[in-house]
């Protein structure tokens, strides 16, 4: 029996991760806050329990998918409890701090998500009337609707767009009667036009409806479009300027914040240069490819609907976080998964590698 190519390829990619992790930090944290401490070291810690994390994903698949409900329920109290014990950390309030420990709920919310709309659309999987279809669509709207607005209240429009991009995804990988396209793409365009209206008329009402932040989301837009932002242009610069080989290590030129994590990316390029991009850029590519390979294959229905909201959540983070650090798309918090320095996030990513290599392994997909 040959070796299972999905798994040497996941792991294959996930020591490259770590390595790059490790060497991008340990180049940013020359310009990180020392209120951070030694985050080199806290990395490699965050590594080896993420470990541990993949491990019991790993072997307790089935048990996880199961009790999907109580992991969405559970997650989305906590959301709640962050509104009342949260701590505000650059405006938000993402952060629950238990000692020397911080914990983000939202991005277990993320994978909570993607469980519980594959629990749903497995079973309505072979009902296509308009009468089945909106039950489901109802469902999945309502399980959306809730950590949405909890996270949205943080505020943390970024996440809210991962929680909006894994549930077009999976649904539209289902299939749904075409008259549902129209109607949500008619909801959107009058959503986004009544906002519009209120954001340049009616400042008041909109303030009142949205939150006092809601300027501020949409200013950080603006901002984008015309390339303004000293932490953006700072980043431009840094990638611009690194050439072919990149400064080497602890020689990254201008200082720009989250260097250890939202800007990581920069962080890389300033250290690698040009080839070092092309070649992160690659490993992504060989990672996301093999998970839709994956999901091609004779596997259980479930398990593809898990494959797809894993795929649509990792590579638009991927893209998000990399366009954000050079001017393609808005910069919106987003982290580089299985790169950027936190626990979180790194422990929410080893989670669903662990249950990436356990749909390899019980499918037993082999082949030369």
């Amino acid at each position: 029996m040959k070796k299972n190519n999905y798994i040497l390829k996941f792991n294959l990619c996930l020591t490259i991760f770590f390595i790059v992790s490790l060497l991008s930090i340990y180049s940013a944290k020359t310009i990180s806050l020392d209120s951070l401490g030694n985050i080199f070291v806290k990395q490699i810690i965050y590594y080896i329990l993420g470990f541990i994390i993949l491990l019991i994903s790993y072997y307790y698949k089935k048990e996880i998918i199961k009790y999907a409900y109580l992991w969405y329920w559970g997650f989305n109290f906590l959301l709640f409890i962050l509104l009342f014990l949260g701590v505000s950390i650059n405006g938000s309030r993402c952060w629950l701090i238990l000692g020397p420990f911080s914990f983000q709920p939202s991005e277990f919310m993320k994978i909570s998500l993607i469980l519980v709309f594959a629990n749903i659309l497995n079973i309505y999987n072979n009902k296509k009337d308009i009468k089945t279809e909106f039950k489901m669509l109802t469902k999945i709207i309502i399980i959306f609707l809730i950590p949405t607005i909890l996270t949205f209240l943080e505020p943390d429009t970024g996440v809210v767009i991962i929680y909006f991009i894994i549930m077009i995804s999976m649904i539209l990988y289902r299939g749904i009667n075409k008259k549902w396209y129209y109607f949500i793409i008619i909801t959107l365009i009058i959503l986004s036009t009544i906002i519009s209206y209120m954001y340049f008329f009616k400042n008041e009402l909109l303030l009142n409806i949205l939150g006092k932040n809601i300027f501020y989301r949409i200013d950080r837009i603006l901002n984008w479009s015309n390339g303004n932002g000293y932490q953006l242009e700072n980043s431009l610069i840094t990638i611009g300027s690194a050439g072919t080989l990149g400064f080497g290590f602890n020689n990254i030129p201008l200082y720009y914040p989250e260097a250890s994590t939202d800007f990581i990316f920069t962080s890389f390029s300033s250290t690698f240069g040009f080839i070092g991009n092309i070649f992160l850029l690659i490993i992504f590519i060989i990672f996301d490819s093999s998970i839709l390979s994956l999901c091609n294959n004779k596997i259980k229905r479930i398990d593809k609907y898990l494959l797809i909201g894993i795929f649509a959540m990792i590579t638009y983070q991927q893209i998000q976080n990399i366009s954000m650090t050079i001017g393609l798309l808005p910069i919106t918090g987003i982290t580089l998964p299985f790169i950027s320095y936190g626990g979180s996030s790194l422990f929410s990513y080893m989670f669903i590698l662990g249950i990436l290599l356990r749909i390899a392994k019980d499918e037993k997909i082999f082949f030369n």
